[in-house]
């Protein structure tokens, strides 16, 4: 049978909606695939021309007589836009999608428009008449000037959405220091920050000889041409960043660039201006609110090689450096780094193949590991390095874990246990300021017994039973179901209920505790608006609210030096979702909630709420000790052959006919099935019904990822033969979150 490509050509100028069909002789078959780089005749002349694969049929879109045959393979691509298309293919098979849907994943935009003014805040004022002012600005307690001026001590020039967004400074802070002359606002074209030519280098720090060793062990290596796979389990403080900029740092010497990924939450004002100081204007900035304009001419100075580092979230992987050194991926953990979207790719596999590609460097850092960066090390596939000295000054915060089970025996029925209540009157006695930290994630809930603890479990997967109206509990994995009791089985207590606290009664809660105190809530219904996630960071920052209390969002990057206690309420929240990764999410989540208390000149103090207090997650995050924490849920992931060990396959079908989408599901798990496969399912998603759609989930198992792919490949080829009207089809390799 013949085999015919859909070929695009001219990268430079192609239109990703348009297609050329050519017919693969049989000599290329085996060597030809999708985003293979590849020679055809192209026009009435047949002038040799290079394309690339989009993607391979056996069925001709033309007539056979007016099918041109590839040349062969372009042995000679090897630009950075060459590979970037190879690698297009490679997400296109081992994510699924379609290959347009890679492509726009991983090409630099191609827009010259929409570069927009960007306002620079400069000081006019002497660094002594700054210092002063900062003085009198500390001791009238005008905190948002002060966090202005500190900047500006730092650097006499900062973007004005650096200090507003950042730092959380309001417009009207900024004209009142414009009025005062102690700043002035000016304005520049163009996506250059604006205030390199300001930036002055400072005295570096001293480097440690775990940091001295690590960066000339990498960059050394790398230079050499033996690029590694390299993952940095550094605690809080201990120096990663520092690490990471003497890396980029000792390959741009050797004429080497450096991919530099932060989650986008994670990039402050401070960590941007090191990169400034190190490297000037060689740097390249990427966040999402910039235009395509001004990606686009971000991309091109990457391309021309005048930039020797760029920063930004997941997208920023794709830069088209001519001569790639590292990839670094800070923060390797968060869940941010994999697509929700199509194609659902994770931006460290991805890293891995396009280093593979490249002859890079890969190297990840965090504090808190994932369990595939754990798996990677105890397998050889990345070698280990630690930094276990703070170096920042000061101490962790004392964790206290306090077990619910014993408050509810003692008569309190508060959301708040007897040393949470205590700390939070200390807060408001020393004038000091305190996070609460609700630990849900969506609307998911459990059942347990607030007696003994006990947590309802599905018979045939080891996650817990979810509730659903007032009787129903459900599996969201298998789709088994069974009536709540009245009793707990295993205690008796008649104390059974479906955990779903929410801000706004905790707000309320905390007003009634402590009358006259002053709280701020942020959760999904507080930051609907625009602005509004700013604004109420920016508000507990000057000092308008004793507590912030609120969900996920407030645990995740941000820096108050007055913070003293952060209360962590249902620890288990996280812990029992329905999810496998339930755990790993829990050690994660309490121990970045512990990183937020303390971080000033006042220690801090974490009070963690739970009623699983002898939960391993939460035992090894109350210690701070990720090797005690991983050796535990390594042992459960290898029973339950999960990922990292084993490999998982989510399929989501999504109809608006409830039968429709149930009989699509059993049409795919039949096509799934095959020689090393375990299907669970089909059954109705975690939220079956969302807009007057039927939502159903098949799970497809495997220890050998190929295998996987065939199976996702078996269903899309079965899928072209049903009617897919009103139906949509996802699939998502080894899931970090439920559908």
């Amino acid at each position: 049978m013949a085999l015919y490509a859909d070929v695009i050509i001219d990268l430079s100028s192609f239109r990703l909606d348009r297609c050329f069909q050519y017919r693969v002789p049989d000599e290329y078959r085996d060597s030809i695939e999708e985003g293979s780089a590849v020679t055809v005749p192209f026009g009435k002349g047949d002038r040799r021309i290079r394309g690339y694969v989009l993607s391979l049929t056996d069925t001709p879109a033309l007539e056979e007589s007016r099918i041109k045959d590839i040349s062969g393979p372009d042995t000679d691509a090897v630009s950075p836009d060459d590979i970037l298309i190879r690698l297009a293919g490679w997400i296109r098979r081992n994510y699924g999608g379609t290959m347009i849907q890679a492509l726009r994943t991983v090409l630099p935009v191609k827009a010259r428009s929409g570069v927009r003014v960007r306002k620079l805040v400069s000081l006019r004022v002497s660094q002594e008449e700054c210092k002063e002012k900062l003085s009198e600005c500390e001791k009238k307690n005008w905190h948002g000037k002060a966090r202005a001026l500190s900047a500006l001590l730092e650097n006499p020039s900062v973007p004005y959405e650096m200090l507003t967004g950042k730092l959380h400074v309001s417009s009207n802070t900024i004209q009142s220091l414009k009025r005062s002359g102690i700043v002035e606002v000016s304005e520049k074209t163009g996506s250059d920050p604006g205030f390199l030519d300001r930036v002055g280098e400072k005295e570096r720090p001293a480097l440690s000889p775990e940091q001295e060793e690590i960066i000339s062990g990498i960059s050394d290596a790398t230079v050499s041409g033996e690029p590694g796979r390299y993952l940095i389990h550094g605690i809080t403080g201990s120096g990663k960043t520092e690490v990471y900029l003497g890396i980029a740092e000792n390959l741009d010497r050797a004429g080497l660039q450096t991919i530099m990924l932060i989650p986008e939450i994670a990039l402050t004002f401070q960590t941007l201006i090191r990169f400034y100081r190190r490297f000037g204007d060689r740097v390249i900035v990427l966040n999402s609110s910039m235009t395509p304009g001004e990606r686009f001419a971000g991309m091109e100075k990457a391309r021309s090689g005048d930039a020797a580092v760029v920063i930004g979230p997941r997208s920023a992987l794709f830069t088209p450096f001519p001569k790639l050194g590292a990839v670094i991926i800070d923060e390797e953990h968060e869940t941010s780094y994999k697509s929700q979207s199509p194609p659902r790719y994770h931006t460290r596999e991805t890293a891995a193949e396009l280093c593979r590609m490249r002859g890079a460097s890969l190297v990840l850092g965090s504090a808190t590991p994932s369990m595939e960066a754990g798996y990677g090390v105890e397998k050889g596939e990345y070698r280990y390095l630690s930094l276990k000295r703070r170096l920042t000054g000061g101490t962790l915060p004392d964790v206290t874990v306090a077990d619910m089970r014993e408050e509810l025996k003692n008569g309190n029925y508060s959301p708040f246990s007897k040393v949470l209540q205590e700390r939070m009157r200390t807060v408001l006695e020393r004038n000091e300021q305190g996070m609460l930290f609700l630990n849900r994630r969506g609307v998911a809930g459990f059942v347990s017994c607030r007696a003994c603890g006990y947590v309802y479990k599905c018979p045939h997967c080891d996650v817990s039973l979810t509730q659903h109206g007032e009787k129903t509990m459900r599996c969201h994995y298998c789709g088994h179901s069974e009536m709540k009791p009245d009793r707990c089985p295993k205690c008796g207590s008649k104390y059974l209920m479906g955990f779903k606290a929410g801000t706004e009664s905790i707000e309320k809660k905390v007003r009634e505790f402590l009358p006259g105190c002053t709280t701020i809530r942020m959760d999904g219904d507080t930051t609907s608006r625009k602005g509004d996630y700013e604004r109420i960071l920016q508000k507990f920052a000057d000092h308008e609210a004793d507590f912030l209390i609120g969900t996920q969002m407030i645990v995740k990057g941000h820096d108050f030096p007055d913070v003293t206690l952060m209360g962590i309420l249902a620890a288990d929240m996280s812990l029992y979702t329905g999810d496998f990764r339930g755990g790993e999410r829990t050690f994660d989540l309490l121990t970045q909630a512990a990183g937020r208390a303390g971080r000033g000149k006042n220690p801090g103090s974490v009070v963690i709420q739970t009623y699983s207090p002898d939960n391993y997650a939460i035992m090894n995050a109350a210690s701070q000790d990720y090797s005690g924490f991983y050796e535990e849920e390594i042992k459960y992931r290898s029973l339950m052959s999960y990922p990292p060990v084993g490999h998982m396959l989510a399929v989501l079908v999504v109809s608006g006919s409830r039968e429709r989408s149930g009989e699509i599901s059993k049409e795919l798990a039949a096509a799934a099935a095959g020689d090393g496969i375990n299907i669970v399912g089909p059954a109705p998603a975690g939220i079956s019904y969302i807009n007057d759609r039927f939502r159903y989930t098949l799970y497809i198992k495997s220890p050998d990822y190929r295998k996987l792919t065939e199976a996702r490949d078996r269903c899309e080829s079965r899928s072209f033969g049903l009617d897919l009207r009103d139906t949509e089809i996802q699939y998502d390799f080894d899931p970090v979150g439920g559908w």
